[in-house]
């Protein structure tokens, strides 16, 4: 009998088209591994084989979804219901392709656990710790793993306390949506306001000028590192999503102890935030040549030309692999 797996995906979070794109790839992936694969979007419930093809390919585009549409979206969302409906039941496991806040911020993994089934990623806490920027890089300072000075706003005189060019973005909000850079003091309000658009809480955090790379993290291994060289000065969503915007080079073109470094360190803030089965790490480097963490990803992008796929290839994992292996890991628990 084959293993069923259930592609968990959509969400109404404004990286709702990454995770549908994401999950054509892997529903393609798993079934040619020899899964039983269904998805269900979390915002309209199972999705027929008829509209497969319809949703999964859903573009990307260079830019979220609109406020309005996320509202409609969300007023569709309804994932205990679909829990309670037995949507889950018959899955051997669930193969997470969500982002946001409500796909990997660690409240639909406390409602996975309490309804007993098995899902591909971190726990809810590591979920949460990651999510909430501000407490993940509290967490990773008592690792040892330096990153950004940061304040959470409100904040009295951020610019004295920071510098500029400072970073504002949403707390819990991921794919770099929200985030401006504020290169004069006049600029600030601005950009507290467009964040504030998409969170309540809001991260002021000093700007690392250097290079950006990036670690994967498989069942305790550290994957290949990746530079990305964006097209102005930071990987926006916009350079991300946008064909031929940003060039990322696998492995990074870096000396072999900053790489090395870079592996390490990822193994320690996969650790510091209790990061289960996979994830993503990124880094910068500040003024001097130090690596910097930014941030976890917990959940990250998994279409083939994704980061995570890309670092696990130029370690030997293809992205079959990489989607067998995920997967592997859930059944294991």
């Amino acid at each position: 009998m084959k293993t069923r797996i259930t592609v968990v995906t959509g969400g109404s979070t404004p990286e709702r088209t990454v995770a549908l794109a994401g999950a054509g790839q892997v529903v393609a992936s798993l079934r040619r591994s020899g899964f039983a694969v269904r998805v269900v979007d979390t915002c309209g419930g199972p999705v027929a084989a008829s509209a497969e093809e319809s949703l999964l390919g859903t573009s990307v585009g260079t830019a979220p979804p609109s406020a309005t549409e996320l509202e409609i979206l969300a007023q569709r969302e309804n994932l205990p219901e679909l829990v309670a409906d037995g949507v889950f039941e018959d899955a051997d496991a669930l193969f997470l392709v969500l982002h946001g806040r409500q796909g990997e911020g660690g409240e639909l993994q406390a409602l996975f656990d309490l309804a007993g089934l098995r899902y591909t990623g971190s726990s809810a806490l590591g979920s949460a710790l990651a999510m909430e920027k501000s407490v993940a890089k509290t967490l990773l300072r008592s690792a040892g793993v330096p990153t950004p000075d940061w304040l959470n706003w409100p904040a009295s005189d951020p610019v004295g306390a920071l510098g500029l060019p400072l970073i504002v973005k949403p707390s819990r909000v991921g794919s770099t949506v929200g985030l401006s850079i504020v290169r004069a003091e006049r600029e600030l309000d601005e950009a507290i306001g467009h964040a504030l658009r998409f969170d309540d809480q809001v991260l002021l955090e000093s700007f690392a000028s250097g290079a950006e790379l990036t670690v994967g993290v498989l069942g305790g291994e550290a994957l290949g590192v990746g530079e990305i060289v964006a097209p102005g000065d930071i990987f926006d969503f916009e350079s991300k999503y946008t064909p031929g915007a940003a060039r990322e080079i696998f492995p990074a073109q870096i000396d072999d102890g900053l790489a090395q470094e870079a592996r390490e360190m990822a193994l320690r803030a996969h650790a510091a935030l209790r990061l289960g089965d996979y994830s993503r790490i990124d880094f910068r480097l500040d003024a001097e040549g130090r690596l910097l963490c930014l941030e976890a990803n917990t959940l990250p992008g998994m279409t083939e030309t994704s980061l995570l796929p890309q670092s696990a290839a130029v370690s030997g994992c293809d992205f079959d692999e990489l989607c067998r292996r995920i997967v592997d890991l859930a059944l294991q628990r």
